[in-house]
């Protein structure tokens, strides 16, 4: 038997199992399936007892407990989409306020009575942001981008010259008919300032206009908040300072790009309330959130010793295992716990779509590594067309792909769980991100983590600034014109990593016309650099 107290071909117990462990919330039209994970209900049993200190803790969060120690913050993603419950009465009439105001600006924007720099309705949307900031935003026009709206989205997530070029040529004739959207929330990120520098000189190398068509999405008082209100930007959104980026999707970063795409933000925030609800449960069979953590643990053993693989059946979540590598990876992937000891800590997630993955790496999930466990993502009501020759419609066939590929791995003793919706929309788009947030949280406490600190992430951006300023004495350096080896650089800029020194050497040679080398990279204690200027 490769499943805890029951065969595979023992469909009595396979059935029995689903009835005891399976999940199902009729106003959400949601199904939550973990009857295929390595999980009994006597796991559930032993379990219980660490939940009432789970149940504790989100509560103190939700209550405005600092719970980002690091940074000596709140984290009141909770409070976004049920206001009544933020610990202060200004914190929900700010929250209420802002989200009348974005449906207010996407109401004007759509119907032309907010006009563009070119007095002309705007026909499209550039927007800046990096980590949860592009990766929200994604998601929520590639899963709910059928509306009827014309406005087309581009994304700059990143500061690859290329693709930023890219990007910029594809609207280079629409310039002054796009919004362009900047998100940062200290607005002092590097990312987001270096590409929207990028792109606002290119505007205006263009002769046409930033200021007019530039909105911002950051915090009050930051850096960027400022130079909006002193150029006098379209229009300013507030990104509190208790909302982390990849817990975003429901605050100004989410609901922005979807009430520009004429999609209900109510129902959105709805989904997202109902579900904060269910997962409030303080019965774990009857708390969806509690279940999809125990099975993570116990699939685990609460040690993150598999992975967790996501595969959406629906080509419009096709960025949602994206989503979730860094909203789960972010959160839980920690060095120390709670008590400073060294844990290391994770869940290693990866995924595409299905049936896409039937006919490739399904193929090592079935006969390869058993290290994983399946996130299967179903939608009932996908119909589509008849192939003309079964009387099958595509949505039938994509039902069989799924339901085969789990019954084969089943057959291989590989563990899966399933998550089913009724339909694809905005309520249940934000039941389904609501459900693994609390997942998050909840497996955080079960191991002792802090889920919404992030120190490795501050460790590399840190790592980055100190690259950055070696850089620049290199460059300050070699200005005078004067051939150098490696040694005699490092030397006389008093830095002896000599690795991260050849790095940055070869970029500048091949990134920048006035830096030259001589010699073979076959040999680069050999090399000779120079500047000229």
């Amino acid at each position: 038997m490769n499943f805890p107290n029951f065969s595979v071909t023992d469909t009595d117990s396979i059935w029995s199992r689903y009835c005891e462990l399976q999940w199902f919330h009729k106003k959400l039209g949601m199904w939550l399936d973990i009857s295929k994970m390595h999980i009994n209900p006597s796991d559930l049993k032993s379990l219980e007892s660490k939940f009432p200190q789970v149940y504790a803790s989100m509560t103190l969060l939700e209550n405005g407990a600092i719970s980002n120690i690091d940074e000596n913050r709140q984290v009141g993603h909770y409070w976004l989409r049920t206001p009544s419950i933020a610990p202060e009465t200004h914190i929900k009439l700010k929250i209420e306020h802002e989200t009348s105001k974005i449906i207010e600006f996407s109401n004007q924007i759509l119907t032309g009575t907010i006009k563009s720099s070119s007095d002309h309705q705007f026909t499209d949307v550039l927007w800046i942001g990096i980590g949860g900031s592009g990766l929200g935003p994604s998601l929520i026009v590639n899963a709910l981008g059928e509306s009827k709206t014309k406005l087309k989205f581009h994304f700059i997530d990143n500061v690859d010259p290329e693709g930023i070029s890219n990007k910029l040529s594809n609207l280079s004739d629409k310039l002054s008919s796009t919004l362009f959207v900047v998100v940062s929330k200290s607005g002092g990120t590097p990312e987001p300032n270096i590409a929207m520098n990028i792109t606002r000189k290119y505007v205006e190398d263009k002769k046409s206009s930033w200021e007019p068509n530039a909105v911002a999405i950051t915090m009050s008082g930051s850096k960027l908040d400022n130079l909006a209100i002193e150029q006098n930007w379209l229009e300013r959104f507030d990104l509190p300072d208790w909302v982390g980026g990849r817990t975003s999707i429901t605050s100004s970063v989410g609901l922005l790009p979807a009430a520009l795409m004429n999609v209900d933000i109510i129902d959105f925030l709805s989904g997202a309330s109902i579900m904060d609800e269910a997962t409030r449960s303080p019965d774990l069979r009857d708390n969806p959130a509690a279940l999809l953590a125990s099975s993570w643990y116990v699939a685990g053993q609460g040690k993150g010793k598999k992975d967790m693989v996501v595969l959406p059946y629906k080509d419009r979540l096709e960025l949602f295992s994206k989503y979730l590598q860094q909203l789960v990876m972010e959160s839980l992937g920690k060095k120390i716990d709670k008590e400073g000891n060294n844990v290391n800590q994770g869940i290693a997630v990866y995924g595409n779509k299905g049936s896409t993955d039937q006919h490739a790496y399904v193929q090592q999930l079935r006969d390869g590594i058993d290290n994983f466990f399946v996130n299967f993502i179903e939608i009932l009501d996908d119909y589509g067309n008849s192939d003309n020759l079964k009387n099958l419609s595509s949505g039938d066939h994509l039902s069989g792909f799924l339901n085969g590929t789990k019954q084969a791995l089943l057959e291989g003793g590989r563990e899966s769980l399933t998550i089913t919706l009724e339909k694809l929309n905005a309520s249940s788009l934000g039941s389904l991100i609501a459900l693994y947030e609390r997942a998050v949280g909840f497996y955080a406490e079960m191991i002792n983590i802090n889920a919404y600190d992030q120190p490795g992430v501050e460790a590399g951006k840190a790592a980055a600034s100190k690259i950055l300023e070696v850089q620049s004495r290199v460059e300050n350096l070699l200005s005078d014109n004067k051939a150098r080896t490696l040694d005699e650089i490092a030397d006389q800029i008093s830095f002896n990593e000599y690795d991260q020194l050849f790095s940055i050497l070869r970029h500048l040679v091949y990134s920048r016309e006035d830096f030259k080398f001589k010699g073979d990279f076959t040999n680069p204690t050999q090399l000779i650099f120079l500047r000229n200027n």
